[in-house]
């Protein structure tokens, strides 16, 4: 062998040999999750969302006491509330109750009903979705005129006529915020697999034989579920902001023995001149949760979309 087949052949192995690890084939959702670990406004999305779920679900554990406990209702005045103390970090609120204790509470409430709300809105919107997306024809003509009578009502407005028809409980308001969500939903699940019907596989799959129905429910609404699910995590936010707006316009939770940071905020609002820490502490949760969320979804839809790629 002379010494030019040896360098070509060194040439050739490296450029058929071992591509590069970033180069390496991988599925959309691995690679969008190489680029969420990259990024750091996931990072920190993701560790607000992750703080949040902990203190909901230990918050028996790190409560310090029972929520809505009103035992120290005699040390609030009319004119003042007590402020730190060793016994209470944060003070207490205008019931007597643990300003701490109810602010760890109030993330169980604010988390439940923003993710039931967002799967209420994600159903609906996937069943119009799939409706007008897949099918087409009358069925697509039908749905987004309906869409469009939706659409053209402020969700908040949607939501206060919703909950105010269906009374004032926890269902009402999970059902006013995710009908609210409905139509953002279904257009944008509408739209997603409409592209997907254009792809090559579709065409393969209907050159095969396969029926509408299956190609649909198996392979272009599969397809289609990214920015869907982006979308989901951006509305948690917008409920946890939409559920304190319901609770100050006095739609919200009826029992004071539930810890809420939306209804925190209503009865702090007497007090906010004297007292201001009583509508600052629930204020600043609401906004943080609300932070969280949106970085992590903004962060997961550059990752899942490739024009967003870096």
């Amino acid at each position: 062998m002379t010494a030019l087949d040896a360098t070509q052949g060194t040439i050739g192995e490296g450029l058929v040999g071992k591509p590069p690890e970033d180069e390496r084939g991988t599925s959309l959702w691995q690679g969008a999750f190489r680029r969420l670990r990259r990024n750091p406004s996931a990072i920190v999305g993701a560790g607000i969302v992750g703080a949040l779920v902990l203190v909901a679900v230990f918050a028996p554990l790190l409560a310090p006491y029972a929520p809505a406990s009103s035992e120290w209702i005699d040390q609030v005045t009319p004119s003042a509330v007590p402020g730190p103390s060793p016994g209470h970090p944060l003070g207490l609120d205008s019931f007597g109750s643990d300003m701490l204790t109810q602010l760890l509470f109030g993330a169980r409430q604010t988390l439940v009903i923003g993710i039931v709300s967002t799967m209420i809105g994600l159903l609906g919107g996937a069943v119009l979705g799939v409706l007008a997306g897949g099918l087409g024809g009358w069925w697509d003509t039908g749905v987004m005129r309906l869409v469009d009578i939706l659409l053209s009502i402020p969700s908040l407005l949607l939501a206060v006529s919703i909950a105010a028809v269906l009374g004032r409980n926890p269902w009402a308001i999970m059902i006013a915020i995710g009908a609210a969500q409905v139509p953002i939903f279904a257009r944008l699940l509408r739209g997603s697999m409409l592209g997907q019907r254009g792809q090559d596989y579709v065409l393969a799959s209907t050159s095969l034989g396969l029926r509408q129905r299956r190609i649909v429910m198996s392979h272009v609404l599969p397809n289609s579920l990214g920015p869907v699910i982006v979308q989901a995590t951006l509305v948690l936010a917008t409920a946890t902001i939409e559920v304190a707006a319901l609770s100050y316009l006095g739609l919200g939770q009826p029992d004071p023995a539930v810890a809420e940071w939306g209804r925190m905020l209503v009865k702090a609002q007497d007090r906010l001149q004297s007292d201001p820490r009583l509508a600052v502490l629930p204020g600043l949760c609401i906004a943080v949760t609300a932070l969280g969320f949106t970085l992590f979804g903004e962060a997961l839809r550059e990752a899942l979309d490739p024009k967003s790629r870096r």
